[in-house]
């Protein structure tokens, strides 16, 4: 068993890295309620596609603002307006959450182990390296944050701008 799933992940990860299929990238978030910063990873996978699945990680520091935490869980981006140079998107995200410091809130309920649902939207361009800005709310906790990054698309050709533009085959151009 463990030889198939290994030769399974050595033939998927040239299929995905080498293709402009894999991106990965970090952020720095600002929660509006807590006045709170923290910072995040994150992979995305078909980023040039219409619909993306990018797992991601967040952590917010006590010394940061007034709650810690971290979150780790998926969003799914749906891009509505793709163009020549931007991407607008939709997303929605479910992830485990962890808040080390929950017994300290005055919010009635909170607990130390939480499930989140959100909802939002971003922009981010077209080249090999993406700054992204992302608006999201947290269904659960009635709270909002703001997202700012740098994705890398991993075999992305230097100065190719236009990825998702259909090629056609070059011998016939």
């Amino acid at each position: 068993m463990k030889n198939i799933l290994l030769a399974l992940v050595l033939f998927l990860i040239p299929f995905l890295v080498f293709n402009q299929n894999v991106g990965a990238g970090v952020s720095g978030l600002y929660n509006f309620q807590s006045e709170s910063l923290g910072a995040g990873a994150r992979v995305n996978v078909f980023p040039n596609k219409r619909i993306s699945f990018v797992p991601q990680y967040s952590y917010y520091s006590i010394f940061l603002g007034t709650i810690s935490e971290w979150t780790l869980g998926l969003s799914i981006e749906a891009k509505v307006i793709r163009t020549n140079t931007v991407n607008f998107y939709l997303l929605a995200h479910s992830g485990y959450n962890n808040w080390s410091n929950a017994s300290s809130s005055p919010m009635e309920g909170a607990t130390t182990e939480n499930w989140n649902l959100e909802g939002g939207a971003g922009i981010t361009t077209n080249g090999c390296l993406r700054p992204f800005l992302e608006q999201r709310y947290n269904f659960k906790f009635q709270e909002s944050h703001l997202q700012l990054g740098l994705l890398y698309i991993f075999g992305c050709k230097n100065g190719d701008k236009n990825i998702n533009r259909k090629v056609a085959c070059p011998t016939y151009n």
